[in-house]
C-alpha cells in the first residue's frame, strides 16, 4: 500500500475540507467508526447533538444563518430516519444540506439478511426530501457526488443532499487527494425576457416587488428598484432584512394581514423575486392574487409554470436578474409619488397590526423588548409556537438570515438546534431561540449540547402550559380538546440541571433584566416568560 494512501473514509474528510467545509453535526456509530478517523487531524469541528433530528436542525441553522451547506455524519437506518424530519424540513425551506451516512456492506444491501441498523433502501426514504439521494459503490464514486452536490448547493435551488456509503468502503484506500470541481454558472436572465419585464415595469402605475427565501442577496438592486418605481416592497418570513424594514417603502413580511395583501393584489405589475407564493404565507387559504401583470423570476423553472403562472417568467438567479432590471428601467420616481407611496405602507403597517388580539399584542410587546435590549444582528431560530406565529410577521430585521423560522413544513423543535447552528457558524453574533412550551421538549436534549461546546446562546420559552393552538383550533370547531394540557416540567431546574443559567419572568423589567444577564455572562440561558405576565403592549 502507498504510504501515502487514506481509507475513503479520511479521502472524504480531506475532500470536504476543500469544499470550505468546517463543522459536521453527527453522532458516531459503528458504522461510521472509519469516517470519523478522518476528523481525527482534520480542522473541521464535529458537534455531538443528542438526536440525530437535532443534527439535521443544527446544520439547517448553520445553513440558514450563512448559506454555506450544513453538514450532518450519520449512522445507517436509524440515524437517517431520526433526521428525516430536519431534513425535510430544510427541502421544504431550500435550505442547503449536505448529509453523508453509512450503508450496509456492499454485498448484503438490499439482502434483507437481518443486518444491524438495515433498511431495505434508504435511499428510497430520502429520496422525496433530498435534491438527490445516492449510493457510493467504490471509493472512486465520492469525488463525482460531492461535486454534484456543492453543484445543486451553488448554482441550482439549494436542497439537501444524501450520499451513502457501504461500511466496508469507508476502509478501502485511496491514493492522493480527490480533486474539488467549481460548481456550473448561475443562469443568467433571458435577455427578451428581461427587456419585456422592464418595459412591464417601466409602463406600471402601481407597482409592487414581492420577495422570497431566493432574493436574499438581491438588496441593494432591489432598494434601487423600488426607489425608481416607487413600489411597495413586501418579503416573505425567509426575505425579511433583504429590503432594509426600516425602509420607507417596506411593509416587512406582512404576508398574514388583509391589509398588506390588498395593496399588492391592487398593483397593475407585480415583481415577484425567488420566491413560490405558497399559500402558506398568506392569511387565507388561497394563493395571493394577480389582478394586473406578474413578472416571476426563479432559479427553479418549475416555479415559473405552476399553480400563479407569470406574464413575464425569467429563469435564473433572482440576484443577477434584480440587478439587470435595475439597470434596465428607465426613469426615477417622483418625490411627490414617493412620499404618496411611503404613506400608504406606512398606514397598511399600522392597520395590519391595529387588527391583532389582545395577546398577540403582548407577543409583540415580548419580542420588541427582545430587539430593544439585543444587538441589531441578533439571530432569532424560533419554533412553531403562537408567539412566533404572531411575530416572524411583525418582528423586522435591516438585514437578511436574521429570523430562522421552519414555516414550509413546519417542524416543532427546531428552535433550540437551530440557534445551536447559527451561533456554530456566527460565533460573534447574539443568537435568540424562542419556542413554546411544548415544542421546545421535542429537542430539548439538545441543551447538553450546548452546554458541552460552552455554545451561549438565549432560549426563550414562551409558557403557556398548554397546546394552546391545538386547544383553540379545538373549540373553534365545538370539538372537545384532547391532549392539548401537557405536564409541564419545572424549566428552570432544569436548564440548570444541564449546565444553563435560567430566569423566570413575568414582567418587562424581569424580562429586560434577565437578557441583560445573559448578555454579560455570554453563558447559555434559558428565560422562561409566563405568558400571564405583564409584558406592555396594546
Amino acid at each position: 500500500m502507498n504510504t501515502n494512501a487514506k481509507s475513503c473514509g479520511e479521502a472524504l474528510v480531506r475532500l470536504l475540507e476543500a469544499y470550505g467545509v468546517d463543522c459536521v453535526f453527527g453522532i458516531p456509530g459503528t458504522h461510521t467508526l472509519e469516517l470519523y478517523r478522518g476528523l481525527e487531524t482534520s480542522p473541521i469541528r464535529h458537534i455531538l447533538p443528542r438526536h440525530e433530528q437535532g443534527a439535521a436542525f443544527m446544520a439547517d441553522g448553520y445553513a440558514r444563518s450563512t448559506g454555506k451547506p450544513g453538514v450532518c455524519f450519520l449512522i445507517t437506518g436509524p440515524g437517517v430516519t431520526n433526521a428525516a424530519t430536519g431534513m425535510a424540513q430544510a427541502y421544504s425551506d431550500s435550505q442547503p444540506m449536505l448529509v453523508i451516512s453509512s450503508t450496509s456492506s456492499v454485498g448484503t444491501m438490499g439482502k434483507g439478511w437481518g443486518e444491524v441498523h438495515e433498511l431495505n433502501s434508504q435511499t428510497d426514504v430520502t429520496r422525496p426530501f433530498t435534491a438527490f439521494s445516492e449510493t457510493v459503490r467504490t471509493p472512486a464514486d465520492v469525488p463525482g457526488l460531492i461535486a454534484r452536490a456543492f453543484g445543486v448547493f451553488r448554482s441550482e435551488r439549494p436542497r439537501p443532499v444524501h450520499i451513502e456509503i457501504p461500511i466496508d468502503v469507508f476502509g478501502i484506500p485511496v491514493d492522493g487527494d480527490w480533486p474539488v470541481f467549481p460548481p456550473p454558472a448561475l443562469p443568467v436572465p433571458n435577455t427578451q425576457a428581461l427587456a419585456a419585464a422592464a418595459a412591464l415595469l417601466a409602463r406600471a402605475e402601481r407597482p409592487a416587488i414581492l420577495l422570497g427565501g431566493g432574493a436574499l442577496n438581491t438588496g441593494a438592486a432591489v432598494t434601487a428598484l423600488a426607489e425608481m418605481l416607487a413600489a411597495p416592497v413586501l418579503p416573505t418570513v425567509a426575505a425579511n432584512g433583504v429590503m432594509p424594514d426600516s425602509h420607507p417603502l417596506c411593509l416587512g413580511p406582512r404576508y398574514w394581514a388583509r391589509p398588506a395583501m390588498d395593496l399588492i393584489e391592487a398593483a397593475d405589475v407585480v415583481l415577484a423575486l425567488g420566491t413560490e407564493l405558497s399559500i402558506n404565507e398568506g392569511c387565507t387559504p388561497r394563493p395571493i392574487a394577480f389582478p394586473g401583470k406578474l413578472i416571476r423570476v426563479d432559479i427553479d423553472p418549475r416555479k415559473l409554470v405552476d399553480r400563479v403562472p407569470a406574464d413575464v417568467a425569467i429563469w435564473a438567479d433572482a440576484t443577477e436578474a434584480a440587478q439587470a432590471l435595475a439597470a434596465a428601467v428607465t426613469g426615477q420616481a417622483s418625490d411627490a409619488r414617493l412620499a404618496e407611496v411611503a404613506q400608504q405602507v406606512a398606514e397598511v403597517r399600522t392597520a395590519s397590526d391595529a387588527g391583532l388580539t389582545a395577546l398577540q399584542h403582548k407577543h409583540m410587546a415580548v419580542t420588541d423588548i427582545l430587539q430593544a435590549c439585543l444587538p441589531p444582528d441578533t439571530i432569532f431560530a424560533t419554533d412553531m409556537t403562537q408567539i412566533v406565529y404572531t411575530t416572524r410577521g411583525t418582528m423586522g430585521f435591516d438585514r437578511p438570515r436574521r429570523m430562522l423560522n421552519p414555516k414550509g413544513y413546519g417542524t416543532l423543535g427546531y428552535g433550540l438546534p437551530a440557534a445551536i447552528g447559527a451561533k456554530v457558524a456566527n460565533p460573534e453574533t447574539t443568537v435568540v431561540a424562542i419556542a413554546g412550551d411544548s415544542g421546545v421538549m421535542y429537542t430539548v436534549q439538545e441543551l447538553a449540547t450546548a452546554t458541552e461546546e460552552a455554545i451561549g446562546i438565549i432560549l426563550v420559552i414562551w409558557n403557556n402550559r398548554s397546546l394552546a393552538e391545538i386547544r383553540d383550533g379545538f373549540i373553534g370547531l365545538g370539538v372537545k380538546p384532547i391532549g392539548t394540557n401537557p405536564y409541564t416540567p419545572d424549566f428552570a431546574t432544569m436548564a440548570r440541571s444541564m449546565g444553563w443559567d435560567a430566569a423566570e419572568v413575568g414582567s418587562a423589567a424581569d424580562l429586560r433584566d434577565a437578557l441583560a444577564a445573559a448578555q454579560d455572562s455570554g453563558a447559555a440561558t434559558m428565560i422562561i416568560v409566563d405568558e400571564d405576565g405583564d409584558y406592555g403592549g396594546a
